[in-house]
């Protein structure tokens, strides 16, 4: 009787000892992320059993994926990757201990939101129609605010059509330039039009919404662009200082800043 009891209060003993994990918190790294940040899913468990797994479960735009989360010991992590601006993201964190017991956390939740795009801050920089090829040729862009631009839908138009639109992925740095590289479409993203740099000519920049942000204009239109012959010019066109000032006649720098000084042409309008 005194063994049974023995072995009695050590099953006892032992079912004590085993139980779920308590999740104590779950806390992610960024509370309003915008659509280029990833998020990352901190958890701390407790309990007297090791943790054996971890999976952070979200769903977010109609679907659903699990991610296997990493850690030791309390504390794990996983990712939850960039989502779309406005995406509402909601996520639970599941831990399984040694004791093949499964605890869920309650469910939490996030909204992605991009700030305002401030594509008036967008400026034409330079251009280039001097190049000996038309791959040389370019219209470059420059980002006068204190954040990056997508220039998703953002519109070029030489000569009153449209020759470039961005696309996702391009984005321009705050104070930083981008560089359309290539006429007549020589290059996989340049603009499909050719540039002359004897004629006159007329670029806008145009915003998603149809609004003209700036403009570089040489010349008169006429009976219509390019029909004016002008001064051939070897050089490139460049605002000095970038962004904001007037147009001068500058040594060609495609994707960098520009020169801090130029010589005037009278043939563009300021």
């Amino acid at each position: 009787m005194m063994a049974a009891a023995v072995l009695f209060a050590a099953c006892v003993e032992d079912n004590l000892y085993e139980g779920p994990s308590t999740i104590v918190s779950v806390t992610p790294d960024k509370t309003a992320p915008t659509s280029d940040d990833p998020v990352t899913i901190t958890a701390e468990f407790s309990g007297l059993q090791a943790v054996e797994s971890a999976t952070l479960s979200y769903q977010a735009n109609g679907t659903k994926a699990d991610v296997a989360m990493t850690g030791s010991g309390n504390i794990w992590k996983g990712v939850i990757p960039p989502q779309p601006d406005k995406t509402t993201v909601k996520y639970t964190v599941t831990v399984v201990n040694s004791a093949k017991f499964t605890t869920t956390s309650k469910e939490l939740e996030y909204v992605v939101g991009d700030p305002p795009v401030e594509y008036d801050k967008l400026r034409l920089n330079e251009l280039f129609g001097a190049a000996s090829t038309d791959d040389g040729k370019f219209i470059e862009l420059f980002n006068t605010s204190d954040n990056p631009i997508k220039l998703k839908d953002v519109v070029l138009r030489k000569d009153e059509a449209v020759c470039w639109t961005g696309i996702d992925g391009e984005v321009i740095p705050a104070h930083g330039v981008f560089g359309v590289i290539g006429a007549k479409g020589t290059t996989p993203r340049g603009f499909s039009s050719g540039f002359s740099a004897k004629k006159s000519v007329l670029v806008e920049l145009v915003d998603p919404n149809g609004n003209v942000i700036d403009k570089f204009q040489r010349g008169e239109k006429a009976d219509g662009w390019g029909n004016q012959s002008l001064a051939s010019v070897k050089v490139a066109w460049g605002r000095v200082p970038d962004g904001t000032g007037k147009w001068m006649l500058v040594d060609p720098t495609p994707n960098a800043k520009n020169a801090t000084t130029g010589t005037e042409d009278d043939t563009v309008v300021q």
